[in-house]
């Protein structure tokens, strides 16, 4: 697998240098004919390409496009979209869609559809510096991790360069840019639970009857009670991120059977659906995002996120250029400067400050403070309040992050969320289960 380098002129100046230095110029000297020829044409030019990104709530939204727009000398328009509506338009019109990201499954639905653009791995500066989970599939010590779900390595290349067709193996073409990581488990409620909680298994527990919730759907609410049933001993999976028909079949029968005996209050789709259940009280025990947990807190409510013994499931979001952008060498050259700048430092630093972790933290590491760095990546007691991106308190001095450090949670998970090869059979189970 090729190194990364960052490209340079014969001059020594990187592209990067002269898009933002030719554009910063040319309302000066180029007014005064100073500057005559290739630099101030490509300036001039690149202050007129707007790109259309579409992806995620973790992404898109008005504070990263008004820096990238900022730092970069053309336009970022984005557009937040849920994932069925995202999917059916770069189906239907990936014409108007410039960048996408999305959570890593939904990669699986555009194999071989000749949509998206494959990345040459020498244009993107940082793969180098990318967390290994995506580079080679492997935890900061070198370890295996696990494949269970969607892991971020099996939709890290294709093959070659026509992008027909995945590579569990480096090359040099990247399938997309990785963007933001997690893992996720339970959160709960301590102070009304008020004893020790380890296990995927007490999900099921009859004592939490009438006050269990999980994630309707089956990319997270599947993969989250599959590792409850292993838990419990209710069914044995061959790999329970990929099922079976038969294994599905089991998975479905055993949650029908839980929820006819009163086990589940709710299935929530929203973060804020999440939040509200938990700390009302109303639920007790449920699956939750990191970031949601911490919501609760700021509500003078006791919630932890909690770490359990058979490890977390994690989840990945990337970014990646639409195939039409190649028509037009301006647009794509900002494409490739765009996807290089979210993962520069800034956009790290303000993920990371959501309670999320950048697929390059040693680029975020520089725009946050000590406190920061120490309280989201290391595990470290927060020694001054813990401040999220747009000034609101997220924790007080003295905490250390449920979970611990970035290999601490990263380093332990269990299984992926993940899309199916048999989707379609499970998606009508889970109505059956929803439904009973």
């Amino acid at each position: 697998m090729s190194k990364i380098k960052d490209k340079k002129s014969s001059s020594g100046i990187s592209r990067r240098d002269l898009l933002k230095g030719a554009a910063a110029a040319v309302g000066t000297a180029a007014g005064s004919g100073a500057i005559t020829g290739f630099p101030t044409i490509w300036a001039q030019n690149i202050q007129n390409v707007t790109l259309n990104h579409v992806g995620s709530v973790y992404t898109t939204n008005p504070l990263v496009a008004e820096e990238a727009n900022k730092q970069l000398g053309f336009t970022i328009n984005m557009q937040t979209l849920d994932t069925t509506s995202q999917m059916n338009r770069l189906l239907a019109q990936p014409e108007t869609i410039d960048i996408a990201d999305m959570g890593n499954p939904s990669l699986k639905y555009f194999v071989g559809k000749d949509t998206l653009m494959p990345i040459p791995i020498n244009e993107y500066k940082w793969w180098d510096k990318t967390l290994p989970l995506w580079v080679d599939g492997t935890y900061a010590n070198g370890e295996q991790a696990s494949r269970q779900g969607f892991a971020p390595i099996l939709s890290a290349y294709y093959a070659d360069e026509t992008g027909l067709e995945w590579s569990e193996t480096p090359t040099d073409w990247l399938v997309s840019i990785p963007l933001v990581t997690n893992a996720d488990t339970f959160g709960i409620r301590p102070d009304l639970i008020n004893r020790p909680i380890e296990s995927w298994a007490e999900l099921f527990n009859p004592e939490f009857s009438g006050r269990v919730a999980l994630q309707d759907g089956v990319n997270v609410g599947v993969p989250d009670a599959a590792m409850a049933l292993e838990a419990m001993g209710d069914v044995q999976y061959v790999n329970k991120g990929n099922m079976t028909i038969e294994e599905i079949d089991k998975t479905i029968d055993k949650l029908i059977e839980y929820k006819r005996a009163g086990q589940f209050r709710s299935f929530w789709t929203t973060f804020d659906q999440s939040v509200q259940l938990i700390a009302s009280g109303e639920v007790v025990l449920q699956s939750m995002f990191s970031p949601a947990v911490t919501e609760v807190r700021t509500r003078g409510i006791p919630c932890i996120f909690q770490g359990l013994k058979e490890g977390y499931r994690g989840w990945a979001i990337s970014a990646m250029p639409l195939r039409h952008v190649t028509q037009d060498p301006l647009k794509r050259d900002c494409v490739m400067e765009y996807l290089n700048w979210m993962n520069s430092g800034w956009y790290g630093a303000y993920i990371s400050r959501t309670g999320y972790y950048t697929s390059v933290p040693d680029n975020a590491k520089p725009l946050m403070t000590e406190n920061e760095w120490g309280y989201w990546y290391e595990g470290k007691a927060s020694t001054d309040d813990i401040i999220d991106p747009y000034g609101k308190v997220m924790e007080k001095a003295g905490v250390v992050r449920d979970g611990g450090g970035i290999w601490d949670r990263m380093g332990n998970i269990a299984i992926w969320n993940t899309l199916m090869d048999e989707d379609r059979y499970l998606v009508r189970r889970w109505q059956d289960f929803i439904a009973a």
